[in-house]
Protein backbone atom coordinates (compact mmCIF):
# COMPACT_ATOMS: atom_id res chain seq x y z
CA UNK A 1 0.00 0.00 0.00
CA UNK A 2 0.93 3.63 -0.46
CA UNK A 3 -0.42 6.12 2.07
CA UNK A 4 -0.23 9.91 2.31
CA UNK A 5 -1.64 12.64 4.55
CA UNK A 6 -3.31 15.61 2.90
CA UNK A 7 -3.39 19.11 4.37
CA UNK A 8 -7.08 18.86 5.16
CA UNK A 9 -9.01 18.92 8.42
CA UNK A 10 -7.10 19.27 11.68
CA UNK A 11 -3.43 19.30 12.48
CA UNK A 12 -3.10 15.55 11.80
CA UNK A 13 -4.46 15.99 8.27
CA UNK A 14 -6.53 13.50 6.30
CA UNK A 15 -5.30 10.02 5.41
CA UNK A 16 -5.30 9.20 1.69
CA UNK A 17 -4.70 5.93 -0.13
CA UNK A 18 -2.49 6.64 -3.17
CA UNK A 19 -2.26 4.59 -6.34
CA UNK A 20 0.92 2.64 -7.03
CA UNK A 21 1.96 5.08 -9.78
CA UNK A 22 1.33 8.09 -7.47
CA UNK A 23 -1.18 9.59 -9.90
CA UNK A 24 -4.46 9.29 -7.93
CA UNK A 25 -5.84 9.02 -4.41
CA UNK A 26 -9.04 8.22 -2.53
CA UNK A 27 -10.04 8.92 1.05
CA UNK A 28 -10.65 5.80 3.17
CA UNK A 29 -12.95 5.59 6.18
CA UNK A 30 -9.97 5.73 8.55
CA UNK A 31 -9.32 9.44 8.99
CA UNK A 32 -5.64 9.65 9.98
CA UNK A 33 -2.51 7.57 9.59
CA UNK A 34 -2.01 7.45 13.36
CA UNK A 35 -5.51 6.00 13.77
CA UNK A 36 -4.62 3.32 11.23
CA UNK A 37 -1.40 2.49 13.05
CA UNK A 38 -3.18 2.32 16.41
CA UNK A 39 -5.61 -0.25 14.95
CA UNK A 40 -3.39 -1.83 12.33
CA UNK A 41 -4.88 -5.32 12.25
CA UNK A 42 -8.31 -4.04 11.26
CA UNK A 43 -7.25 -0.88 9.40
CA UNK A 44 -4.79 -2.75 7.21
CA UNK A 45 -7.52 -4.90 5.70
CA UNK A 46 -9.69 -1.86 4.94
CA UNK A 47 -6.84 0.14 3.42
CA UNK A 48 -5.57 -2.78 1.35
CA UNK A 49 -9.03 -3.31 -0.15
CA UNK A 50 -9.23 0.38 -1.06
CA UNK A 51 -5.71 0.30 -2.51
CA UNK A 52 -6.36 -2.77 -4.65
CA UNK A 53 -9.61 -1.30 -5.96
CA UNK A 54 -7.92 2.02 -6.81
CA UNK A 55 -5.16 0.30 -8.78
CA UNK A 56 -7.65 -1.91 -10.59
CA UNK A 57 -9.82 1.00 -11.75
CA UNK A 58 -7.85 3.83 -13.42
CA UNK A 59 -10.98 5.98 -13.63
CA UNK A 60 -11.32 6.19 -9.83
CA UNK A 61 -9.88 8.78 -7.49
CA UNK A 62 -8.70 12.37 -7.56
CA UNK A 63 -5.39 13.61 -8.97
CA UNK A 64 -2.63 13.23 -6.39
CA UNK A 65 -0.56 16.37 -5.78
CA UNK A 66 2.43 16.15 -3.38
CA UNK A 67 2.23 19.92 -2.94
CA UNK A 68 -0.94 19.33 -0.89
CA UNK A 69 0.71 16.80 1.44
CA UNK A 70 1.84 16.92 5.01
CA UNK A 71 4.57 14.53 5.97
CA UNK A 72 2.72 11.17 6.30
CA UNK A 73 2.69 11.72 10.05
CA UNK A 74 2.51 15.50 10.59
CA UNK A 75 3.49 14.81 14.22
CA UNK A 76 4.50 11.58 15.93
CA UNK A 77 4.84 10.08 19.38
CA UNK A 78 8.50 9.27 18.70
CA UNK A 79 11.22 10.33 16.27
CA UNK A 80 14.55 8.62 16.93
CA UNK A 81 17.31 8.83 14.37
CA UNK A 82 20.18 6.39 14.19
CA UNK A 83 23.55 6.55 12.49
CA UNK A 84 23.66 3.13 10.89
CA UNK A 85 26.09 3.99 8.10
CA UNK A 86 29.38 4.03 9.95
CA UNK A 87 31.27 5.29 6.90
CA UNK A 88 29.62 8.64 7.65
CA UNK A 89 30.79 8.48 11.28
CA UNK A 90 34.29 7.38 10.27
CA UNK A 91 34.66 10.35 7.92
CA UNK A 92 33.58 12.82 10.59
CA UNK A 93 36.03 11.30 13.09
CA UNK A 94 38.87 11.19 10.56
CA UNK A 95 38.37 14.85 9.72
CA UNK A 96 38.76 15.58 13.45
CA UNK A 97 41.84 13.30 13.70
CA UNK A 98 40.05 11.02 16.15
CA UNK A 99 39.27 7.30 16.17
CA UNK A 100 35.83 5.71 16.08
CA UNK A 101 35.24 3.99 19.46
CA UNK A 102 35.02 0.20 19.14
CA UNK A 103 31.57 0.21 20.77
CA UNK A 104 30.12 2.08 17.76
CA UNK A 105 30.36 -1.12 15.71
CA UNK A 106 28.06 -3.15 17.97
CA UNK A 107 25.98 -0.52 19.79
CA UNK A 108 24.00 1.84 17.49
CA UNK A 109 24.29 5.60 17.73
CA UNK A 110 20.89 7.27 18.12
CA UNK A 111 19.42 10.60 19.13
CA UNK A 112 15.84 11.53 20.01
CA UNK A 113 14.55 14.32 17.80
CA UNK A 114 11.60 16.65 18.12
CA UNK A 115 8.44 15.02 16.84
CA UNK A 116 5.71 17.47 17.82
CA UNK A 117 5.71 19.04 14.35
CA UNK A 118 7.29 18.11 11.01
CA UNK A 119 7.36 20.16 7.82
CA UNK A 120 5.75 18.86 4.65
CA UNK A 121 7.65 17.30 1.74
CA UNK A 122 7.31 20.51 -0.30
CA UNK A 123 7.53 23.03 2.54
CA UNK A 124 10.31 25.59 3.02
CA UNK A 125 13.21 25.22 5.42
CA UNK A 126 13.22 28.36 7.55
CA UNK A 127 16.71 28.99 8.94
CA UNK A 128 19.50 31.55 9.17
CA UNK A 129 22.51 31.08 6.84
CA UNK A 130 24.96 31.47 9.71
CA UNK A 131 23.46 28.34 11.30
CA UNK A 132 25.09 26.13 8.65
CA UNK A 133 22.01 24.71 6.87
CA UNK A 134 22.43 21.13 5.70
CA UNK A 135 20.21 18.31 4.47
CA UNK A 136 20.50 14.63 5.40
CA UNK A 137 18.81 12.10 3.14
CA UNK A 138 17.75 8.94 4.96
CA UNK A 139 15.38 5.98 5.00
CA UNK A 140 12.82 5.78 7.83
CA UNK A 141 10.53 3.05 9.14
CA UNK A 142 7.26 3.46 11.04
CA UNK A 143 6.68 0.90 13.79
CA UNK A 144 3.76 -0.80 15.39
CA UNK A 145 3.62 -1.41 19.15
CA UNK A 146 6.66 -3.13 20.64
CA UNK A 147 7.35 -4.27 24.17
CA UNK A 148 10.49 -3.51 26.14
CA UNK A 149 13.16 -6.09 25.45
CA UNK A 150 11.93 -6.99 21.95
CA UNK A 151 14.54 -8.80 19.87
CA UNK A 152 15.73 -7.54 16.50
CA UNK A 153 13.70 -10.31 14.84
CA UNK A 154 10.56 -9.33 16.74
CA UNK A 155 11.15 -5.67 15.99
CA UNK A 156 11.50 -6.38 12.27
CA UNK A 157 8.02 -7.91 12.28
CA UNK A 158 6.62 -4.67 13.73
CA UNK A 159 7.76 -2.51 10.80
CA UNK A 160 4.55 -1.19 9.28
CA UNK A 161 5.72 1.41 6.76
CA UNK A 162 8.83 2.72 5.05
CA UNK A 163 9.45 6.29 3.90
CA UNK A 164 12.23 8.82 3.26
CA UNK A 165 13.31 11.88 5.22
CA UNK A 166 15.27 15.07 4.79
CA UNK A 167 16.62 15.32 8.33
CA UNK A 168 17.56 19.00 8.39
CA UNK A 169 20.72 19.81 10.36
CA UNK A 170 22.10 23.17 11.44
CA UNK A 171 25.82 22.38 11.46
CA UNK A 172 26.84 25.74 12.85
CA UNK A 173 24.86 25.11 16.04
CA UNK A 174 25.93 21.50 16.61
CA UNK A 175 29.40 21.93 18.17
CA UNK A 176 28.24 24.22 20.98
CA UNK A 177 25.29 21.95 21.76
CA UNK A 178 27.38 18.79 21.84
CA UNK A 179 29.93 20.53 24.05
CA UNK A 180 27.21 20.85 26.70
CA UNK A 181 27.07 17.06 26.91
CA UNK A 182 23.30 16.84 26.43
CA UNK A 183 23.14 16.27 22.67
CA UNK A 184 21.21 17.87 19.80
CA UNK A 185 18.28 20.22 20.30
CA UNK A 186 18.21 23.56 18.46
CA UNK A 187 20.58 22.19 15.84
CA UNK A 188 17.94 19.65 14.77
CA UNK A 189 14.86 21.56 13.50
CA UNK A 190 11.76 20.04 11.92
CA UNK A 191 12.40 17.29 9.37
CA UNK A 192 10.51 16.70 6.10
CA UNK A 193 9.31 13.22 5.16
CA UNK A 194 8.41 11.84 1.74
CA UNK A 195 4.91 12.52 0.36
CA UNK A 196 4.08 8.82 0.59
CA UNK A 197 4.79 6.03 3.08
CA UNK A 198 4.68 2.47 1.72
CA UNK A 199 4.25 -0.97 3.22
CA UNK A 200 7.43 -3.06 2.91
CA UNK A 201 5.84 -5.44 0.39
CA UNK A 202 5.65 -2.55 -2.12
CA UNK A 203 9.45 -2.67 -2.29
CA UNK A 204 9.50 -6.27 -3.51
CA UNK A 205 12.91 -7.92 -3.52
CA UNK A 206 14.53 -4.58 -2.63
CA UNK A 207 13.25 -5.06 0.94
CA UNK A 208 15.31 -7.77 2.61
CA UNK A 209 17.25 -8.14 5.85
CA UNK A 210 15.24 -5.15 7.15
CA UNK A 211 17.05 -2.89 4.69
CA UNK A 212 16.09 -1.13 1.44
CA UNK A 213 18.49 -2.23 -1.29
CA UNK A 214 18.05 0.68 -3.70
CA UNK A 215 19.94 3.92 -4.38
CA UNK A 216 18.75 7.02 -2.54
CA UNK A 217 18.89 9.94 -4.97
CA UNK A 218 19.70 13.49 -3.86
CA UNK A 219 19.69 16.58 -6.06
CA UNK A 220 20.95 20.00 -5.03
CA UNK A 221 19.70 22.89 -7.18
CA UNK A 222 18.66 20.39 -9.86
CA UNK A 223 22.12 18.76 -10.05
CA UNK A 224 22.57 15.13 -9.00
CA UNK A 225 24.49 15.25 -5.72
CA UNK A 226 24.40 11.60 -4.67
CA UNK A 227 22.87 8.18 -5.20
CA UNK A 228 24.43 5.79 -2.64
CA UNK A 229 22.71 2.44 -2.14
CA UNK A 230 20.71 2.38 1.09
CA UNK A 231 21.22 -1.37 1.51
CA UNK A 232 25.00 -1.15 1.27
CA UNK A 233 27.35 -0.41 4.19
CA UNK A 234 24.42 -0.26 6.64
CA UNK A 235 25.99 -1.63 9.82
CA UNK A 236 22.70 -1.92 11.73
CA UNK A 237 19.46 -2.89 10.00
CA UNK A 238 16.07 -1.50 11.01
CA UNK A 239 15.22 -4.51 13.19
CA UNK A 240 18.37 -3.84 15.20
CA UNK A 241 17.65 -0.11 15.40
CA UNK A 242 14.12 -0.73 16.69
CA UNK A 243 15.39 -3.27 19.21
CA UNK A 244 17.89 -0.66 20.41
CA UNK A 245 15.01 1.71 21.18
CA UNK A 246 13.15 -1.03 23.05
CA UNK A 247 16.01 -1.99 25.34
CA UNK A 248 14.63 0.10 28.21
CA UNK A 249 11.10 1.04 27.15
CA UNK A 250 7.99 0.05 25.24
CA UNK A 251 7.61 1.64 21.82
CA UNK A 252 4.22 2.95 20.69
CA UNK A 253 2.68 2.47 17.27
CA UNK A 254 3.58 5.38 15.00
CA UNK A 255 7.17 5.69 16.20
CA UNK A 256 9.60 6.83 13.50
CA UNK A 257 13.11 5.38 13.38
CA UNK A 258 15.66 6.79 10.94
CA UNK A 259 18.68 5.13 9.38
CA UNK A 260 20.94 8.14 9.60
CA UNK A 261 22.59 9.66 6.54
CA UNK A 262 22.97 7.04 3.82
CA UNK A 263 26.66 6.70 3.01
CA UNK A 264 28.68 4.22 0.95
CA UNK A 265 32.40 3.54 1.29
CA UNK A 266 34.28 5.17 -1.59
CA UNK A 267 37.74 6.30 -2.57
CA UNK A 268 39.12 9.79 -2.14
CA UNK A 269 37.21 13.01 -2.79
CA UNK A 270 38.17 13.12 -6.47
CA UNK A 271 36.70 9.68 -7.08
CA UNK A 272 33.68 9.84 -4.81
CA UNK A 273 31.70 12.72 -6.28
CA UNK A 274 29.04 12.06 -8.92
CA UNK A 275 30.94 14.25 -11.39
CA UNK A 276 33.98 12.00 -11.07
CA UNK A 277 32.21 8.66 -11.27
CA UNK A 278 31.41 8.05 -7.61
CA UNK A 279 27.98 7.68 -5.99
CA UNK A 280 28.23 11.04 -4.24
CA UNK A 281 26.75 11.99 -0.91
CA UNK A 282 23.51 12.44 1.03
CA UNK A 283 24.59 15.52 2.99
CA UNK A 284 26.89 18.50 2.57
CA UNK A 285 28.81 17.68 5.73
CA UNK A 286 30.18 14.52 4.15
CA UNK A 287 31.73 16.19 1.13
CA UNK A 288 33.10 18.86 3.48
CA UNK A 289 34.72 16.08 5.53
CA UNK A 290 36.39 14.67 2.41
CA UNK A 291 37.66 18.15 1.56
CA UNK A 292 38.98 18.66 5.07
CA UNK A 293 40.78 15.30 5.01
CA UNK A 294 42.34 15.97 1.60
CA UNK A 295 43.04 19.70 1.65
CA UNK A 296 42.88 20.72 5.31
CA UNK A 297 39.69 22.77 4.99
CA UNK A 298 36.20 22.47 3.48
CA UNK A 299 35.38 24.34 0.27
CA UNK A 300 31.72 23.42 -0.33
CA UNK A 301 29.34 25.89 1.35
CA UNK A 302 26.23 24.99 3.30
CA UNK A 303 22.81 25.88 1.90
CA UNK A 304 21.72 29.49 1.45
CA UNK A 305 18.56 31.36 0.51
CA UNK A 306 16.81 29.84 -2.50
CA UNK A 307 18.79 26.59 -2.56
CA UNK A 308 16.63 23.54 -3.23
CA UNK A 309 17.27 19.96 -2.15
CA UNK A 310 15.36 16.98 -3.58
CA UNK A 311 15.28 13.44 -2.16
CA UNK A 312 13.70 10.44 -3.87
CA UNK A 313 14.08 6.72 -4.54
CA UNK A 314 13.34 4.94 -7.81
CA UNK A 315 12.63 1.25 -8.25
CA UNK A 316 14.57 -0.85 -10.76
CA UNK A 317 12.14 0.15 -13.52
CA UNK A 318 12.66 3.84 -12.80
CA UNK A 319 9.36 4.45 -11.02
CA UNK A 320 9.29 6.92 -8.14
CA UNK A 321 8.36 4.90 -5.04
CA UNK A 322 7.75 7.48 -2.32
CA UNK A 323 7.31 10.70 -4.25
CA UNK A 324 9.93 13.45 -4.10
CA UNK A 325 10.85 15.58 -1.11
CA UNK A 326 11.60 19.07 -2.43
CA UNK A 327 12.56 21.69 0.16
CA UNK A 328 13.64 25.25 -0.62
CA UNK A 329 15.64 27.25 1.90
CA UNK A 330 14.16 30.55 3.07
CA UNK A 331 16.53 32.64 5.17
CA UNK A 332 14.40 35.80 4.93
CA UNK A 333 11.34 34.74 6.86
Amino acid sequence: MKLATLKQGGRDGRLAVVSRDLSRYVLPETATLQAALDNWDSAQAELKAVYDDLNAHPEKGEAFDPEQCHSPLPRAYQWADGSAYLNHVELVRKARNSEVPASFYDDPLMYQGGSDSFIGPRDEILAKPEWGIDFEAEVVVVSGDLKQGASAEEAAQAIRLVMLVNDVSLRGLIPAELAKGFGFFQSKPASAFSPVAVTPDELGEAWRDSKVHLPLRVKLNNELFGYPNAGQDMTFNFGQLLAHVCKTRDMAAGSLIGSGTVSNKQGDLHGSSVANGGVGYCCLAEVRMYETIETGAPQTPFMDHGDVVEVEMLDREGNNIFGTIRNRVNTRY
